[in-house]
């Protein structure tokens, strides 16, 4: 195996070895589920089952934990406007969340653990942090010393001099820099019983301690978004290697969306929501579209580049059910040396898709060629490809929405073909007139055709 991963951490790529052998294990910064979820939230969840996926083909047993902060300020205050129980609030979003993971296509997580279910551990882990002199409680709250730990800002390059938590200075906090373990129990809102009294977590503690507690104190990849390694993953990483865990191996983040050059976020009013953008195309249109760039690029959001993703997915879609209809039914074969080495280069997927796109021409040539042998390999080896990026347009997941219908598919490739051949030979003997108007009307029918140097290959026409 010889997977390279960029590792913020060291701020180079280095090749992955995993902490047990035969066994990766990774662990997600899922949602707070404070309201529905936009497309800025699943790119995160996408890159991550890609990265799932190719690891498992790759041949590892993949554990992929990925957590649920269901109790925040946010929350709070949402749920508290809408005079709704925080715990109702959160699940009602939880859930919207599941549903549009699902509805992309992405793995279910091997656990999705909520933080509120995990008070006992993280109790423990503060004693740790406390018996060792790097962690502190005050007027019920409990604080991280971040000046007890040498090595804080080394993730994110802060200067410890010069950083801010953006949280508010507690009344027991000895040190501006220092960031909020526990917080004690305030009127009104749910609280949990601790030995230094009742309150409920701070948002970094829950997933240091819900990692070690699924992953083990060592585990091979931490990931989440950009936006999140400065204090949420600088942070993390202080109070697990302070309590003496080793914590991450790798420290991957994916890049944000943007619209009008902002990073999306529910404060700057600026979401696309995946309800929305499923109503208009098709999941595995919108899939493809967040996992073509490199997962590390940001991604500025416009309908006229999620259309020209669609065009290019029924591409692919469309040579594939061609040729199961023409020659039948092919499984997933291998995914070739190009795929297989841009995935290996910190999952090069805009690469790993031009390698996809190269096979379906071949294929296509195959296919004018009349060469079923060269197309079922070619389908057979897209299929494996598309495979690793949930793609695959025979999956279980997908073959129901296609854009071609099964029942119709083989009629369609006949009357096709036989305009084509009728368009090539008008072109041969120099009737344009007459090819224009094959071309013209096979668009009036919903079918585009591009001349290429392989010869013409046909698609649906975008709707």
């Amino acid at each position: 195996m010889s997977l390279h991963l960029f590792d913020s951490a060291s701020r180079r790529a280095r090749e992955f070895v995993p902490v047990r052998p035969g066994a990766a294990s990774i662990y997600v910064c899922g949602p707070t589920p404070q309201g529905p979820p936009h497309i800025g939230h699943v790119r995160s969840a996408l890159n991550y089952d890609v990265l799932r996926r190719w690891l498992a083909h790759s041949g590892l047993a993949v554990t992929l934990v990925r957590n649920v902060t269901d109790i925040d300020d946010k929350i709070l205050r949402k749920a508290g406007e809408h005079d709704t129980p925080w715990w109702q609030w959160s699940a009602t979003y939880e859930r919207a969340f599941d549903a549009a993971y699902a509805t992309l296509g992405v793995l279910p997580a091997s656990i999705a653990p909520r933080a509120t279910g995990h008070v006992t551990q993280m109790v423990e882990l503060m004693e740790r942090l406390i018996a060792g002199g790097h962690a502190y409680a005050s007027a019920g709250d409990v604080y991280f010393a971040v000046a007890s730990y040498a090595e804080y800002g080394a993730l994110s390059g802060q200067r410890i001099e010069e950083m801010q938590q953006g949280e508010s200075a507690g009344e027991g906090k000895r040190d501006p820099r220092d960031f909020t373990l526990w917080k004690g129990a305030r009127p009104g809102e749910p609280c949990w019983p601790t030995p230094w009294g009742p309150g409920r977590p701070g948002w970094h503690l829950e997933c240091s301690a819900m990692a070690l507690t699924y992953l083990g104190a060592e585990f091979d990849i931490h990931g989440g978004g950009l936006d999140l390694v400065f204090p949420h993953h600088e942070n993390e990483l202080a109070q697990s290697r302070a309590a003496g865990d080793p914590f991450a191996r790798f420290w991957m983040h994916n890049g944000l969306v943007g619209l009008a050059g902002e990073k999306m976020a529910k404060s700057l009013g600026n979401v696309v929501s995946v309800e929305a953008l499923v109503a208009r195309f098709r999941p595995q249109e919108l899939r493809y579209h967040l996992v073509a760039p490199h997962y590390r690029s940001t991604i500025e959001f416009s309908e006229a580049a999620l259309e020209e993703s669609a065009r290019a997915y029924q591409r692919v879609e469309s040579f594939v059910h061609r040729v199961a209809q023409r020659a039948g039914v092919m499984a997933p074969g291998d995914v070739g040396r190009e795929f297989a080495a841009a995935m290996d280069d910190d999952l090069g997927t805009p690469a790993a898709l031009a390698a996809v796109h190269s096979t379906v021409r071949a294929g296509f040539t195959a296919l004018d060629a009349g060469d079923d042998n060269g197309a079922l390999t070619a389908a057979a080896t897209v299929r494996a490809q598309t495979e690793v990026l949930g793609l695959d347009p025979l999956s279980d997941k997908w073959s129901s929405s296609s854009t071609v219908d099964s029942k119709a598919a083989a009629a369609v490739e006949s009357l096709v073909g036989e305009q084509l051949a009728a368009r090539q030979r008008a072109r041969a003997e120099r009737d344009f007139a007459a090819a224009d108007a094959i071309r013209d009307r096979l668009l009036a029918a919903g079918i585009t055709v591009e001349d290429t140097p392989d010869g013409p290959q046909w698609t649906f026409k975008d709707s």
